[in-house]
């Protein structure tokens, strides 16, 4: 069983630093790596793929160091993000090419097109790609050689739904046979459907780890913001302040609504339909301020 140890490591760029302080063990089974754009997955991931060295800690292989490690791309397959490709190529050129770098022969790569479904493209040049199909091409370079462990980084950029859900059932087939797949994701739902294991990392920093119900049950624990219009905002505001899931209500009125922060969200999603029953308060708006990924990863990096 492969397995990918990253030991209290760090990588800065300057004075900016993008990994800090991370330790985690990856293992066979898909894992999705989630957090907000800008939060550190492409760095990290390139450390794990031997493209970048830790500025401190480790990265390792099964306890064989990545860095500067050329035997370990026996072992890797790597879908970058970057869109960098030879677009001068066909898709099979391409996929032979990568073949060849691992001693094997256009077989190989006549298999790994057929995995990902691109035999019908596989003739025309790079060039004339979609977004989607230059996905699924560099998919079949990383599986060419047959690798034990997968990196994809935000691999579903740009696929349609069908070319979507015939990726994650390649991936969830990969990780039943017992590999090591680990992909990147801004998307909550993306990360949902397909990982039995999940870390986040926001900033850099490592914020969450389990699996899903888990780490959705932390963003569902996390205080909870709303702003609330009703027929009656300072009658419900009274009715509401009393309650211990609410920490605060604020009377905006330049919006004419309540800002309400809700520290016990099962407990204020039935208590506020029932109060305004009860006092005859009509509800207008009943609107979630705080729902964006980054408040939410913000959240699990102080839980």
């Amino acid at each position: 069983m492969t397995t990918i140890n990253i030991d209290h490591t760090s990588r800065w760029f300057g004075n900016v630093v993008a990994v800090n302080d991370i330790t985690m063990n990856i293992g066979p089974g898909v894992t999705g790596l989630l957090g907000p754009n800008g939060a550190g997955k492409s760095t990290l991931i390139n450390m794990m793929g031997g493209f970048l060295a830790p500025s401190t800690g480790s990265v390792t292989l099964d306890g064989k160091p990545i860095w500067r490690n050329e035997q370990i791309y026996k072992e890797i397959g790597i879908v970058p993000e970057r869109e960098a490709m030879y677009d001068f190529l066909t898709g099979r050129e391409f996929v032979v090419a990568n073949a060849e770098l691992h001693g094997l022969d256009e077989r190989a790569a006549k298999k790994a097109l057929a995995t990902v479904e691109m035999e019908y493209a596989q003739d025309r040049k790079i060039s004339t790609y979609s977004k989607g199909m230059r996905q699924r091409v560099k998919m079949a370079s990383a599986l060419v050689h047959d690798p034990s462990v997968l990196l994809l980084d935000e691999p579903f950029n740009g696929m349609d739904p069908r070319q979507r859900m015939q990726l994650m059932e390649l991936l969830r087939t990969m990780g039943a046979q017992g590999r090591t797949v680990l992909f990147s994701s801004h998307i909550l739902e993306e990360v949902e459907q397909l990982a039995s294991h999940i870390e986040v990392i926001v900033a850099g920093r490592h914020a969450a780890s389990g699996d899903f119900r888990r780490i959705r049950r932390l963003m569902t624990d996390r205080p909870h913001r709303y702003l609330i219009r009703s027929s009656d905002d300072r009658a419900l505001a009274a009715a509401l302040i009393a309650d211990p899931s609410t920490a605060g209500i604020e009377v905006d009125l330049k919006e004419g609504a309540l800002r309400i922060q809700a520290v016990d969200f099962g407990r204020f999603t039935t208590l506020l339909p029932r109060v305004a029953r009860e006092h005859g308060i009509r509800l207008l708006t009943v609107s979630p301020s705080d729902e964006s990924l980054e408040s939410v990863f913000s959240y699990l990096v102080a839980a």
